[in-house]
């Protein structure tokens, strides 16, 4: 070929997997050195209380609750949609079981099947009113975020959930009080999370995130799941050309972000024994943050599970390096919010940068890119 000559289709697509690869790679190393630079100031900052093994078990323990809530969110952004009951519903998953195996005395493998059940109710109930209502995702999740925390309030009667171990003795069982659950189930339930399953203190947390990670990187990055999920994403119109079942696809990874929600209510519940219905806001933005952060696009087609990992530990980073420096609530829900729009900024750069537009072109296609979406449903 003389230089005269248009480059082929298939130079062109392999110099844009070069450029996007190679924005990958930058990607992950910003992160590892922001990571690095961080956890430097707070470690100094701290006098070293930072890098104590305890206060490096609280760190990880956020992070596995971070990551394995992101990984079910990161498959909803990859189809161009978003999900913002996930944090209420991780809350209502741990009150539904709790409800029924401390307080009714169902079995706990019931319990948790129940709890199950109601986070597969509120995907699908989220995915009808995207695929056929076609009411915009942020719309619907919104409201369903608001529709759950109000009926976790209802079923708790806004009262927190212990689980304890019945006493040995019944007389103790009577002075005590309270809602008691079997000895066994109890065993089982607290080793699910608890932090005396892992040297050194350090949480199970890490070895259920490690297996989802595994999980989640071979369905979407080696298998034909995540290369549909990211084709939807990437192009809708396109894909429905290509006789790619999209539909089924969204509610599926409605669904899987339900289900992941539960995942880490449920490993939290276990970890604390207890649950408060009050808090279904609290893994919203750090999650929401941790994986656009971590490269997922707000516009679909985009995203890796181990950027969601290192965004995961960036942002643990910062809140517990904030919460050990007693900074106060408010220093960190503005570093919170700061880093979400920064997130937010950061890929709308990387995405003009694809297509060499500026920044403010980008900001303003990704404007049309909503408005054409609600214009269509």
């Amino acid at each position: 070929m003389t230089n005269d000559e248009p480059p082929t289709t298939a130079e062109t697509g392999g110099r844009t997997l070069s450029r996007l690869g190679g924005m990958g790679l930058q990607r992950i190393g910003g992160l590892l050195g922001a990571i690095v630079i961080v956890g430097f100031v707070f470690a100094v900052w701290s006098d070293w209380l930072f890098l104590k093994p305890g206060n490096l078990a609280v760190m990880i323990r956020l992070m596995g609750v971070l990551g394995i809530i992101g990984f079910g969110l990161l498959v909803v952004l990859l189809v161009g949609e978003i999900d913002l009951s996930f944090s209420a519903l991780a809350v209502l998953s741990a009150v539904v079981m709790g409800k029924f195996w401390v307080e009714f005395g169902w079995p706990i493998y019931v319990a948790i099947l129940l709890a199950f059940a109601v986070a597969i109710g509120v995907g699908l109930f989220n995915s009808f009113f995207v695929n056929i209502v076609r009411v915009p995702s942020f719309i619907v999740t919104l409201g369903s975020n608001t529709l759950v925390f109000g009926f976790t309030l209802l079923v708790s009667r806004n009262t927190p959930i212990l689980a304890q171990e019945l006493p040995p003795d019944p007389e103790e069982w009577q002075l005590r009080g309270g809602d008691y659950v079997d000895a066994a189930e109890y065993t089982f339930f607290r080793a699910l999370a608890s932090n005396y399953a892992l040297p050194g203190g350090f949480p199970l947390q890490v070895i259920w995130m490690a297996g989802f990670a595994i999980v989640f990187g071979v369905l979407l990055s080696r298998g034909v799941f995540g290369f549909r999920l990211k084709a939807i994403g990437g192009n809708e119109q396109a894909a429905l050309l290509a006789k790619i079942p999209v539909r089924r696809y969204k509610t599926m990874a409605f669904v899987i972000c339900a289900c992941m929600a539960a995942v880490g209510g449920l490993l939290d519940f276990s970890f604390i024994s207890q649950v408060q219905p009050n808090q279904g806001g609290t893994y919203l933005f750090p999650v929401f943050t941790a994986v656009i952060v971590g490269g997922a696009s707000l516009a679909g087609g985009r995203g890796t599970v181990s950027g969601t990992l290192l965004g995961a530990l960036l942002l643990a980073v910062i809140s517990n390096g904030l919460g050990l420096n007693a900074t106060g609530a408010w220093v960190q829900q503005m570093w919170l919010g700061t880093v979400t729009i920064a997130a937010v900024v950061l890929d709308q750069w990387a995405r003009s940068r694809q297509r060499g537009e500026s920044l403010g072109a980008g900001l303003q296609d990704l404007m049309v890119r909503f408005t054409r979406m609600n214009s269509r449903r």
